[in-house]
């Protein structure tokens, strides 16, 4: 089937991020502590710049992700889904005893911009952090202390689909704790894995799998034709012969217009031509990653 991406039908996508929160993590330990705590090389995060970044617990797998950004040198922000903060709170703080960092949920204007056009005509808009995403779509992140003088169009499942549609992984509630970061395609986006720096929590894990071929999943994309939407962490089914076998965990599901689009974790290794389905009725086509798996 065909499918076009959302900056090729609308040049001018303006989402409200209600979805997400802003937490402020700042001290004379703030560097010192998330180095050992998140999977990206924090000391090479410039003031100014962001990246993706995982928290893992002791077996590797991925408990919360999010955007860490560095404002100052001892000053960082967590850009960070509202379902997953409680738990990220409660496993940042749980290590941080020793440490001078505090934790601060900031109450800003979250807005995502997608569309050159619409990024361009917002140029004069006055943003406190402005983030510019290294995605295949262009897109841009306004966050303020006050409300921005943007006119929203689109609601929140948009920008969510935008990150299916740019290989962005979403981690929800019923996925905390269930796959390593290479299942999450992590290692290809952007700085969020660092295999250079230091011990953190979960590190011998995610280290094994990149050098010990550990990890036999990836995160794929799918998309078909539905009105209904799956629930998150059930399954799809392939064929194998004539018979179909459940597999997979669906972690992100956007319908769009009757368009069902769905990030699906599952073996990496697909023979060329294998047919999947969400339903007897609902067929699914996998689509190419807008980068390559590593």
């Amino acid at each position: 089937m065909t499918y076009s991406l959302l900056t090729q039908m609308q040049d001018t996508i303006a989402c409200d991020l209600q979805q997400y929160t802003l937490i402020e993590i700042k001290g004379e330990d703030a560097e010192k502590f998330l180095q050992g705590q998140l999977t990206c090389d924090v000391s090479q995060l410039a003031e100014g710049d962001s990246t993706l970044a995982a928290h893992c617990d002791p077996k590797g797998k991925v408990t919360s992700l999010f955007r860490l950004i560095r404002t100052e040198a001892q000053h960082f922000c967590l850009l960070i889904k509202k379902q997953l903060l409680p738990t990220t709170l409660e496993q940042l703080k749980k290590y941080s005893v020793f440490s001078k960092v505090t934790f601060t949920e900031l109450n800003w204007h979250i807005i995502g911009l997608a569309g050159q056009q619409l990024i361009n005509a917002c140029d004069e808009i006055q943003a406190q952090i402005r983030i510019h995403l290294n995605s295949q779509q262009p897109r841009l992140l306004l966050l303020h202390p006050t409300s921005l003088d943007i006119t929203t169009n689109a609601t929140h499942s948009v920008w969510d689909l935008l990150d299916i549609q740019d290989g962005i992984p979403m981690l929800s509630t019923v996925t905390q704790g269930e796959f390593i970061p290479q299942a999450l395609n992590l290692q290809c986006l952007e700085n969020t894995i660092s295999f250079q720096k230091g011990c953190y929590i979960g590190q011998e894990i995610v280290a094994r799998a990149k050098y010990r071929g550990a990890n036999k999943r990836a995160m794929l994309t799918f998309v078909g034709n539905s009105q209904d939407t799956p629930e998150l962490n059930s399954e799809i089914e392939m064929q194998l012969d004539t018979h179909w076998r459940k597999t997979g965990a669906i972690i992100n599901a956007v319908n769009f217009e009757g368009i069902l689009w769905l990030q699906v974790v599952m073996n990496n290794q697909v023979e060329a031509g294998t047919k999947f389905r969400l339903t007897e009725q609902t067929d699914l086509a996998l689509l190419t990653l807008p980068y390559e798996l590593a």
